[in-house]
């Protein structure tokens, strides 16, 4: 017996006529939010105020400011002449050291005398010249019209501490706190 095939164009007009099926309604997704026509550019931050130059020329009158330079004028001559004073005598006592004079026993200790104190002086004088650095900065800073201002925040160093010390380059606070660590 011969097999019948399946007519092709029955079950094509079968699969036409049958009810479609509806599909689930799709959930509703939140509204999507429109674009901005123009995005606004965020504003543009302003530069901070720059901070205003504090000159010590409106802060001190000339007297005053003339006082503090004569005052470190005279302190740099005295550590100037302290300085020289240590060198010549650190050098001195190298020339009066004859050679071989060094003992190491249990007697002498670790070394004599005299290269001890050479020692010192040159350590003395080396803290007089630093001194002395300081206060030329000072004297420049004048020149500058940023004396009284401190140079690690930039904040007015008081009257009365540059009374007391015409080379200061920092507020008690910032010297004190360990901000000035070189």
């Amino acid at each position: 017996m011969a097999k019948k095939k399946p007519d092709v164009k029955k079950k094509a007009a079968a699969k036409k006529n049958a009810p479609v099926k509806k599909k689930a309604a799709a959930k509703k997704s939140a509204p999507v939010k429109k674009k901005a026509a123009a995005k606004k550019s965020a504003p543009v931050k302003k530069k901070a105020a720059a901070k205003k130059k504090i000159s010590a020329k409106a802060r001190f009158n000339a007297a005053w400011l003339k006082k503090q330079r004569e005052a470190l004028l005279a302190e740099r001559e005295s550590y100037t002449r302290h300085a020289e004073f240590l060198e010549a005598e650190a050098d001195q006592l190298a020339r009066d050291r004859e050679p071989g004079d060094v003992q190491f026993d249990e007697e002498s200790g670790e070394g004599d005398s005299i290269a001890v104190e050479r020692d010192r002086d040159l350590q003395l004088s080396a803290q007089a010249r630093a001194a002395i650095q300081e206060i030329d900065e000072a004297l420049e800073r004048i020149k500058k019209d940023t004396y009284g201002i401190s140079v690690v925040s930039g904040l007015p160093i008081p009257k009365e501490r540059l009374e007391a010390i015409p080379h200061a380059d920092k507020r008690v606070e910032e010297k004190a706190t360990g901000m000035s660590w070189r």
